[in-house]
């Protein structure tokens, strides 16, 4: 029972991955790759980024189509796409960022459209929390919205594209104190608050989320409720191709689980208990190991999650 569409806020840009000798392009960003995974696993599905009107912004917006993901909110500009090269070593990925004045990073606060009733569920996360002006643009869009639709985010942090860390920080801080859900890695939450000996510690210093979900890789996830209590689920044994997509599929997962049950609505999350939070974890873990699985951001559609 969908509360509403799930608006995905942030970068949509071009991985650049290794093949043929060269590199191959490939549609991605981690805002864009929780959209399509939406979009595949039948929730409903919106995205809001810059996008260009060159060949990779053309490939782009196909792709959202192609994973049933509407693409009105999206800003259109002559500006170039955000390039992403990536380099895969053991199955992990590392990227190297070509984004000045793209058509994603150069989107402002005056940009933003009003959003239509129908939108529930505002996602936020990736490089475009960090790259101005456009990570100031989405930290206003989550601070006009957050008192009546509900908001996850996702920092997925790099602190090597960080160059004004403080500022970061301060934005950061703000976004994720209106928010009801977060995810992080243990990486993500080391870098937030560094030097806290337990992950209750660091979490204490994180006041915001009714639910926290902390990921740890083959390890599994647990997820902290505000209220008290932790629900803790095991990853998916499987053999992995890479990593490329991964979070950002099980930020999918777990959406779209809340959703089928109706929970993404304020009252919803505020009341939400460990048993439906356990069932959108082991869902976040199902998707993310079939992504991880095959090579690339290539997230599973409904029936391919149905029969795994």
């Amino acid at each position: 029972m969908s509360q509403g569409r799930i608006l995905c806020c942030g970068e949509a840009l071009i991985d650049m991955i290794p093949g043929g000798g060269g590199y191959v392009p490939h549609t991605g960003g981690a805002v864009f790759n929780t959209a399509i995974a939406l979009g595949r696993l039948g929730a409903r599905a919106g995205m809001l980024t810059g996008l260009s009107r060159d060949m990779f912004g053309a490939m782009l917006e196909a792709e959202l189509a192609a994973s049933g993901v509407e693409t009105e909110l999206v800003i259109r500009s002559d500006r170039l796409t955000t390039l992403a090269f990536v380099q895969l070593t053991e199955g992990k990925a590392r990227y190297t960022f070509y984004d000045e004045n793209s058509a994603g990073r150069m989107i402002s606060a005056d940009d933003l459209p009003e959003l239509p009733e129908d939108v529930g569920t505002l996602f936020f996360g990736g490089i475009s929390l960090v790259v101005e002006p456009g990570a100031e643009a989405y930290a206003a869009l989550l601070s006009r919205e957050a008192a009546r639709r509900v908001v996850m985010i996702d920092p997925n942090i790099r602190p090597g594209f960080v160059t004004d860390e403080a500022r970061y920080r301060a934005r950061l801080g703000a976004m994720i104190g209106q928010a009801d859900l977060m995810k992080v890695s243990d990486e993500d939450l080391d870098w937030l608050v560094p030097g806290a000996a337990t992950v209750a510690e660091k979490l204490r210093s994180l006041p915001g989320p009714h639910v926290t979900v902390v990921t740890e890789g083959a390890a599994g996830a647990t997820a902290y409720l505000s209220g008290g209590g932790a629900v803790s689920v095991a990853a998916r044994a499987v053999e992995v191709a890479d990593t490329v997509g991964a979070g950002d599929s099980f930020n999918a997962g777990f959406l779209a689980a809340l959703d089928a049950r109706g929970l993404l609505s304020k009252p919803g999350i505020a009341g939400i208990g460990p048993e439906a939070v356990e069932a959108a974890l082991a869902q976040a873990n199902a998707v993310a190991a079939i992504t991880v699985s095959r090579d690339g951001a290539n997230p599973p559609w409904a029936a391919e999650l149905a029969s795994a």
